[in-house]
């Protein structure tokens, strides 16, 4: 088998005497669309934040694309091709739909604080580079008319694509998005997952995602892993997943 892009080693994460997750083990190959479920609490969102750098784990590793990133700041991370969204949409919200785009640009942006302050002919040169970037991407997701917009003067799944957006404009190999279809309607959600779908191929991504609509998460994804209690619980297909009696349990409680 070849090396996986992602994984995670026997993870703890323990808040005083709270184990918030509990041996937490995935396995994500490049270009997978990998599926992270479980009831309220059960510790997926912790999970992003032990991979993404938000916290460190109390003990276990995590691996990406071969290398120990267990105890690397959360910029280092974003700067080896890890992006995340949230569940709560975290916009800059006094910023443009462009101005949003281009604060995640900065940072591969290469430049120091000379070449900024003097605005030096290679600074000018880096910042149309970035800008020209920033339109084509927002053409990519379909925002590009509404560049000079405010961002949170936007309709909700289309902050949601901008959300997503500013995510990929720091140049990830694997991206996290928690519950991206929270608040959307059917239809909306619908195009949400055509839109991942796109992304995915376009950008040559590999995506995990938290999502309680099972009809999205069912639709996209081709493995699953279930979390309860900080658990891992179940892992396999949609349809094995469906089926497993520990899964029912823990969303139906046990009859």
């Amino acid at each position: 088998m070849m090396g996986a892009l992602l994984e995670t080693l026997d993870v703890h994460k323990q808040f005083g005497g709270l184990v918030a997750v509990s041996a937490f083990s995935i396995r994500v190959e490049s270009g997978e669309i990998v599926g992270l479920i479980g009831p309220n609490g059960a510790g997926k969102t912790t999970s992003f934040n032990l991979i993404t750098g938000v916290y460190k784990p109390t003990r276990g590793r995590v691996l990406f694309d071969g290398r120990d990133i267990t105890r690397l700041a959360l910029h280092d991370i974003t700067r080896l091709g890890i992006a995340r969204t949230f569940q709560n949409i975290r916009l800059f919200k006094d910023m443009s739909v462009l101005e949003n785009v281009l604060v995640a640009q900065h940072m591969r942006m290469g430049t120091n604080l000379f070449e900024a302050t003097l605005r030096l002919p290679s600074y000018l040169r880096k910042e149309k580079h970035i800008h020209e970037q920033a339109r084509a991407l927002l053409a990519e997701v379909g925002l590009d008319a509404l560049e000079g917009d405010k961002a949170t003067s936007l309709p909700y799944g289309k902050q949601r694509r901008l959300e997503i957006a500013r995510a990929l404009a720091t140049e990830p190999k694997l991206l996290f998005l928690d519950e991206p279809a929270a608040g959307m309607n059917p239809q909306e959600s619908a195009e949400l997952m055509d839109f991942i779908l796109k992304i995915r191929d376009q950008f040559q991504l590999t995506i995990v995602l938290i999502e309680h609509h099972m009809q999205v998460v069912m639709g996209i994804c081709k493995r699953m892993y279930v979390l309860d209690y900080g658990v891992t619980i179940a892992h396999g297909t949609p349809e094995e997943i469906q089926k497993d009696p520990k899964v029912i349990e823990a969303y139906l409680g046990a009859p």
